[in-house]
């Protein structure tokens, strides 16, 4: 093969990877390829979330807060790119939740750099707890590792650090998995057992894709997503 036909080649295989990233994007209720594209929807709120230094391209879709997707060009250059995600808030101190869970179904790449994680934040943004449901490529919590646990419905690895903003708590659960429940109530329940916080408040809790790279553009997809606060 001449250098003339595989750059065809190439450059053809580029276009028709944007063009499957953005086809669903445009036949989606909404859609946004501003990095900081926001749509509420369903008292929950859906966001591309692109702020990570020297980032790439990014659309974002959605036809409901719990189903929605990206497709993402993140450069293979370190450092986390984008958070594309959809968030509930709770804003209920830990003790007067008789519960709090999340459902979650997802479809994601194994190429690139990322983890399908949520991120839930707790007084004022002081505390975040990140819970890892899959990840793939060069990724690693924030902090040292404090304990393996069962709890929440999953096995993790848990981690504790500091991002120089806030606290982070990481479980970084044992196996990929791109669907299940989570008791998120009894995961920060376990937190406050061990004494790393008191009866919080509990802000936000979002889910999605923590990108470091996706070099040549990758589709990642919720395809169902909701919490639950009793």
């Amino acid at each position: 093969m001449n250098k003339l036909v595989r750059a065809l080649i190439l450059a053809l295989a580029a276009v028709l990877a944007v063009s499957l990233g953005t086809s669903t994007a445009l036949a989606a209720a909404w859609s946004s390829s501003d990095r900081w594209g926001t749509w509420s929807n369903g008292g929950y709120t859906v966001r591309n979330n692109v702020w990570g230094n020297g980032s790439g391209p990014q659309s974002i879709w959605a036809n409901s807060y719990s189903n929605w997707g990206v497709w993402s060009n993140q450069p293979n250059t370190g450092g986390v790119k984008s958070y594309p995600h959809s968030e509930k808030m709770v804003n209920r101190r830990l003790s007067s939740l008789g519960s709090l869970s999340s459902n979650f179904n997802v479809s994601y790449p194994n190429a690139g750099s990322y983890t399908t994680a949520y991120d839930i934040w707790a007084n004022n943004n002081a505390y975040e707890i990140m819970l890892w449901m899959n990840k793939v490529g060069n990724v690693g919590p924030i902090g040292s590792w404090q304990a393996s646990a069962t709890v929440g419905g999953h096995s993790w690895n848990v981690y504790r650090g500091s991002n120089g903003s806030n606290e982070v708590f990481s479980f970084v659960r044992t196996s990929n998995t791109g669907s299940g429940s989570v008791d998120v109530k009894a995961v920060m329940n376990w937190i406050r057992g061990r004494g790393w916080f008191g009866d919080v408040t509990v802000g936000a809790v979002q889910f999605g894709y923590e990108i470091t790279s996706s070099s040549g553009g990758l589709n990642f997809t919720t395809n169902s997503y909701s919490v639950s606060a009793g």
